[in-house]
């Protein structure tokens, strides 16, 4: 899960003064780390410095909290052996997905000769805190990346528009990442329902009933060690109740093209971000995250470069590849094998202008 909350004051305390030991040991390093430019994360000076506004911006920057799915959550209270290996996928998700937010959504709205115009921007430092707890003391992965309001060599603030437009496509992609990232760095695999949630193939279902996240109090925040969280995890335990599991469907190393044209109907026009989102959730156990950038950008070229809310757009038609797709099958999700799949479509695409000269 993806949010966007504004910040308005330069106070990062809340940042600093959380050591998230709860997952102590199973990262590297404290809770905080740089994903652009460096400095002692405990330092709230240091942190503070990434808010970089305009003296005519109230806003001082974004604070974009991504959440694993709460499945993925719930491996580090049972699987302790390899739960570093589910932070460090899921820190890598979050590098992926907020790289794609730098490279398609951040603009800087100028106006020139009577017409606005989006120039791409780029932050100059960006720097991230983990933790692994909610407020109610359930498992609970989770990142704040924090973002200045000004990017880099601008004069204005950024356009929030293009955050939030893009924000479904950046929480799609990281959740095809993590997916691909988890079977990657531990025994475990995550895949996505038809309907839309993520599942861990042999994980019961009653694990997500025991720490559903769902409270009607806030709670207070906590501050556990790690021996502290594994206690209560443990004690939690003792009220498991099995539901039973879902049964994984086949793994297969190409997109789901029912459900990514599914994700299209009813658009007028088809924009990059809503090929990424639609992508990502049709990569059923996930793709990694330079490999779905690749494959958007060699299947639709028209659409590279596009950022802001002002993307160029195609036709739902165009998105589908219906008739290539129904010619050559699925599209694969491996890059060599993507290639393939175009060559011999060029190659059919040749067959017949030949024979109709």
């Amino acid at each position: 899960m993806f949010r966007v909350l504004a910040r308005r004051s330069n106070d990062v305390t809340y940042f600093t003064n959380d050591a998230a030991l709860e997952i102590d040991g199973l990262r590297t390093g404290g809770p905080g780390w740089w994903l652009r430019g460096d400095g002692d994360a405990r330092d709230p000076r240091d942190v503070a410095s990434v808010l970089r506004t305009t003296e005519r911006s109230s806003v001082q920057g974004y604070d974009i909290v991504v959440a694993a799915p709460r499945p993925i959550s719930i491996l580090l209270a049972l699987d302790p052996e390899h739960a570093s290996g589910v932070v460090s996928a899921h820190r890598d998700s979050v590098g992926a997905a907020i790289g794609y937010l730098e490279e398609h959504a951040l603009v800087v709205r100028n106006r020139r000769q009577g017409e606005d115009r989006d120039e791409a921007g780029q932050w100059s430092s960006i720097v991230s805190f983990t933790h692994g707890v909610n407020r109610h003391g359930e498992p609970h992965l989770h990142d704040h990346v924090l973002v200045g309001a000004q990017p880099d060599a601008t004069r204005t603030v950024l356009d929030s528009r293009g955050l939030f437009a893009h924000l479904r496509a950046a929480d799609a992609l990281y959740r095809a990442s993590l997916r691909h990232e988890l079977a990657e760095q531990t025994p475990w695999s995550a895949w996505r329902s038809f309907q839309g949630i993520e599942h861990v193939v042999g994980l019961d279902e009653g694990y997500r009933a025991l720490w559903g996240g769902h409270h009607q109090q806030r709670g207070e925040k906590l501050q556990w060690d790690r021996d502290k969280a594994v206690s209560t995890w443990l004690e939690d335990r003792k009220r498991f109740s099995p539901q039973g599991e879902l049964e994984a469907p086949s793994r297969r190393q190409t997109l789901d093209e029912h459900r990514f044209a599914g994700a299209l109907e009813g658009r007028p026009d088809v924009a990059r971000r809503h090929i990424v989102e639609a992508w990502s959730n049709a990569a059923r156990f996930g793709q990694n995250a330079a490999a779905l950038t690749h494959s958007i950008d060699a299947l639709y070229p028209d659409l590279m470069g596009s950022r802001g809310v002002r993307e160029s757009v195609i036709s739902v038609r165009q998105a589908r590849m219906t008739s290539l797709v129904r010619e050559r099958g699925e599209r694969p999700l491996q890059a060599h094998a993507l290639e393939d799949w175009r060559q011999r479509s060029r190659d059919r695409s040749a067959e017949r202008s030949d024979r109709s000269r």
